[in-house]
């Protein structure tokens, strides 16, 4: 087994490097520019524009893995509904040039998806459930989808997820627990949505459900998530009562007050059942993850 992971800079693919390191499964870690994570090693890692066919078939037919894990993408959901283009040729295209690349040396494709492809008038989601983009981020996800489940001619999966946390190396974004828990520990006034529910993914777990589906010999569409959903607000609250922190600078607002460009699906959250039982899946809740965060 030889993973090559995406988008190995950010949150998820340090989480998998972790992981694969742990595990002492072969790996290629990839991103654009410089190794940004001091727990990979230098001869673990490539530098890959995906972006670029020739550049995505020269490291697969150089390096020739057994799994990718494609983990890059746009995920700033406003970025994406104000530059169309950019999102497309990121989200989509690029995605079209690692399936292609993935069947000529034969490998599994995994392509991490999200919640938002889902409109959010139902929540709980399994996935059977028909989706319904709302956003053009949203949309470039569920394109994606379909590029993986029509061009793949190899083995596939694709792992829907919801809201990303936890800490790393150099990331070029924050999320939202490390920014709630920031704002409360020093009393700053924050406005948060009560309207949006959502359950918050360890990045742990997240890498663990991942690789899951690989070690399992797994296929098809898998949601992993946080066990719980809850509102936007309430993930606050609970913050800041595992902490101690007042709550007394934090406002309740309603999306509509945003005037955000891209429209957000209002509940989503995952039934996780199918991942409890062909993978052993056990995620964290909320507070067991905000010790294992901050120790």
């Amino acid at each position: 087994m030889k993973i090559l992971i995406t988008g190995s800079n950010g949150l998820l693919g340090q989480k998998l490097v972790r992981y694969c390191r742990a595990k002492k499964i072969s790996f290629i870690a990839t991103s654009k520019g410089e190794n940004r994570n001091p727990d990979c090693p230098d001869e673990n890692y490539a530098q890959l524009d995906i972006t670029d066919q020739i550049d995505v078939n020269r490291i697969f037919s150089s390096l020739i893995p057994t799994h990718v894990i494609h983990t890059a993408a746009i995920t700033n959901v406003d970025h994406c509904e104000l530059n169309p283009e950019e999102c497309e040729l990121v989200n989509v295209t690029a995605t079209r040039y690692l399936i292609e690349a993935t069947n000529v040396i034969g490998g599994h494709f995994q392509f991490v998806s999200t919640d938002f492809v889902f409109d959010g008038e139902k929540g709980n989601y399994n996935e059977e459930d028909e989706v319904n983009p709302l956003s053009v981020y949203a949309k470039s996800k569920v394109d994606g989808e379909k590029l993986v489940q029509t061009l793949c001619k190899g083995d596939w999966s694709i792992v829907r997820t919801i809201i990303v946390y936890g800490t790393g190396h150099n990331l070029s974004r924050s999320n939202l627990i490390l920014w709630a828990k920031g704002a409360l520990e020093k009393g700053e006034p924050i406005s948060i949505i009560d309207d949006q529910y959502r359950a918050p993914t360890y990045a742990d777990d997240l890498a663990v459900g991942c690789m899951g589906i690989i070690e399992h010999d797994e296929k098809g569409i898998f949601h992993i998530s946080g066990p719980e959903t809850m509102s936007i607000y309430t993930i606050v609250e609970r913050i800041a009562q595992f902490y101690g922190y007042e709550m007394a600078s934090v406002s309740k607002i309603s999306s509509a007050t945003l005037n955000q460009p891209a429209k957000r699906p209002p509940k989503t959250g995952f039934d996780l059942t199918k991942a409890y039982e062909r993978i052993n899946y056990t995620p964290h809740k909320l507070e067991e993850t905000l010790d294992l965060i901050f120790k």
